[in-house]
């Protein structure tokens, strides 16, 4: 089987690391990166263009293109593909809304009665403004960017005065573009946070797996939002009893509804999870692996993955579960200074053989070749990725690794697999 993979992140680096050990399967990828390149062949691509993703597959004779990140998917990409009769692993636009817009998520979780927080969508400054100084649903309260915003667009505010600031700033300064001109207010709930994935042909569904992120930038969930600083995996927190009530009340309901809107889910389908006092509520969806957690999420998968997604593309999935590894894994972010609200770049990267030698994997991110010498291109650089038969060894792996890479400005947590060890398992 030839396999095309769409991205050029961590996320995807996983991903071909993944796939290029399954027997008799052929990876490519677009556009990839410095990482990438050292495992499979690499090519140019505008990640917002469906018309040359489809070209591309077609030169490339791909039997199946995997979409790692969500800009494709939020374009069409998959629809272009299926016009095409092409197979392509994703969902369509209209089904990719449970990611691309909160509002949309939000509405279609009410409808089919999916566990989540309380909400308001502002479609105005005045009616943001108007709703959280009448108090909604008091304080502090979340303030979500309705579209893509690459991770950073939550602002958990504690005072009035913050949600004030925030608001303008998404609705006035235009802090996240078009994403944020209609924000989803809602009510903050408390608990630890789980990710569950699962892969779905549009009806059924095999569930993937747990994992843990770190979404603030410092120890002890200190600092602002990012697009993740590192993961464990599986989450301690998943038990069976547990894992059964998220299918039955959650991801069930999302697939069943979904199909019987017009939009059945193809594709990766990450539920984002707080375990609340009154059960798991959804936080949000993303229609794709999570990034740090897809790093942690795909070694630990024990069979074949080509054939698997292949099977959901084509509608005709047969399984109800995957195989898995009882290993652990902790995979932890290095990310350039300033980063999230800016990044440096051209920072000169040295030590990963060094890393690699402590049995861990480095999958990049943000770098790049410059006159022959990696250099970072990004606020989230590397993840470096170890596993073990517990947490307390592969968090060891994970962190002599890490201080194996050096790049000037890097940043990152030491406290990823702490979670875990406190839970004792």
């Amino acid at each position: 089987m030839r396999v095309l993979v769409i991205g050029g992140g961590a996320r995807e680096h996983a991903l071909v690391a993944r796939l290029t050990s399954d027997p008799e399967v052929t990876v490519e990828c677009a556009p990839g990166n410095p990482g990438i390149a050292e495992l499979v062949p690499v090519h140019p691509a505008q990640l917002s263009d469906p018309a040359e993703l489809l070209a591309l597959a077609v030169r490339t004779g791909a039997d199946l293109t995997i979409i790692g990140p969500e800009l494709p998917l939020s374009v069409g990409v998959a629809d272009r593909f299926a016009d095409a009769g092409r197979l392509l692993f994703g969902p369509t636009a209209s089904a990719a809304r449970l990611e691309t817009s909160k509002a949309f998520a939000k509405a279609f979780m009410a409808r089919h009665q999916v566990p989540t927080a309380q909400f308001h969508v502002a479609e105005s400054e005045a009616d943001a403004l108007s709703f959280v100084r009448g108090r909604g649903f008091g304080l502090p309260v979340v303030l979500k960017a309705d579209g893509l915003a690459a991770g950073k667009g939550v602002v958990i505010a504690e005072t009035l005065e913050e949600a004030e600031a925030a608001i303008t700033a998404s609705m006035s300064s235009g802090r996240f573009g078009d994403a944020g001109a209609r924000l989803v207010i809602e009510e903050c709930l408390s608990g630890p946070e789980v990710s569950f994935f699962v892969v779905s042909d549009g009806t059924r569904v095999v569930p993937l797996g747990t994992a843990q992120d770190h979404k603030r930038i410092f120890d002890d969930d200190e600092g602002p939002n990012t697009g993740g600083m590192g993961a464990f995996a599986p989450s301690p927190l998943m038990t069976p009893a547990l894992h059964e009530q998220v299918m039955r009340e959650i991801v069930r309901p999302v697939i069943d509804g979904m199909a019987a809107e017009g939009h059945p889910f193809q594709g990766f389908l990450y539920v984002g999870l707080m375990l609340t006092a009154a059960g798991p509520r959804v936080i949000e969806f993303n229609v794709r692996l999570g990034d740090p957690e897809a790093q942690v999420i795909l070694p630990r998968i024990a069979e074949p993955l080509a054939p698997l997604l292949a099977s959901a593309a084509r509608g005709a999935l047969t399984q109800d579960s995957v195989a898995l590894s009882d290993e652990r894994l902790v995979g932890v972010v290095l990310a350039s200074r300033g980063y999230p609200d800016s990044a440096e770049s051209g920072r000169l990267i040295t030590g990963i053989s060094d890393a690699r030698a402590c049995a861990a994997a480095v999958m990049h991110a943000g770098t790049a070749m410059k006159d022959g010498r990696l250099v970072t291109a990004g606020g989230r650089v590397l993840t470096v990725v170890a596993s073990g038969a517990d947490f307390a060894a592969a968090r060891a792996r994970a962190y002599a690794a890490v201080d194996a890479i050096h790049f000037d400005g890097e940043q990152h947590r030491t406290d990823i697999g702490l979670k875990a060890l406190n839970a004792s398992i």
